[in-house]
């Protein structure tokens, strides 16, 4: 069962228009996968309201999970701003890993001072197959960090980004997911009921396509 958090950030990123629905002229992500459904975490920023409710949203889950942080580090570039202003609320220092080593200057690929040990936590703003994410785990331990876990605004809760996780040992904790999403947005008439049921088949088995031309 979703609780508060989870409903009151589905909301959010409903009301902003931050989810898009859109079956009948698929989505191609970065992977490759063709989705109904994308999620611009972005537009969280650019409302005030929804971005006080995001940030405070991953402070919460940072002081409940991972108390015993000592760092946050964002994913490039989605996670940067969010890693900010969340750090900004905990009073913790912040820094961000790029996809790729500069290749000039320091030629740095962690932004932000990070001492050997200490202990961090990754901010990201969405977690699908969760590549990127375990990507930037993976750095972050070969840097000497002890990577507590990630804190997230939404995950798809897809099989592969689980399996991913877990198989690098990493917990993934997020203010909202694709259930909640779907539920919220079927409840407030931004897609029909029926449409859940559809939505999580895609997320379930996103090598069927059978929803591409449906109407949503």
């Amino acid at each position: 069962m979703a609780n508060e958090r989870e409903i009151r950030i589905a909301k959010d990123l409903l009301k902003i228009r931050a989810v898009f629905f859109r079956p009948e002229e698929p989505f191609t992500w970065a992977s490759g996968i063709k989705s109904p459904v994308y999620c611009d975490n972005r537009l969280t920023l650019t409302s005030p309201e929804v971005r006080n409710d995001v940030e405070e949203g991953l402070a919460e889950l940072i002081r409940e999970y991972y108390p015993d942080t000592e760092v946050l580090m964002g994913t490039s570039t989605a996670g940067i701003a969010h890693a900010a202003i969340t750090g900004h609320l905990l009073g913790l220092p912040m820094g961000y890993v790029r996809s790729g080593a500069k290749d000039h200057g320091r030629k740095n690929q962690i932004e932000g001072r990070l001492d050997a040990g200490q202990k961090v936590v990754v901010i990201e703003d969405l977690i699908s197959t969760a590549g990127s994410a375990v990507e930037v785990v993976n750095i972050l331990r070969e840097a000497g960090a002890e990577v507590l876990g990630i804190a997230s605004i939404f995950t798809y809760g897809m099989a592969r980004g689980l399996q991913r996780l877990e198989e690098a040992g990493v917990s993934n904790r997020s203010l909202t997911n694709f259930d909640v999403i779907a539920q919220v947005a079927a409840e407030e008439g931004y897609i029909r009921p029926e449409d859940v049921r559809r939505l999580l088949a895609f997320r379930d088995n996103p090598s069927d396509e059978s929803w591409i031309g449906g109407n949503l």
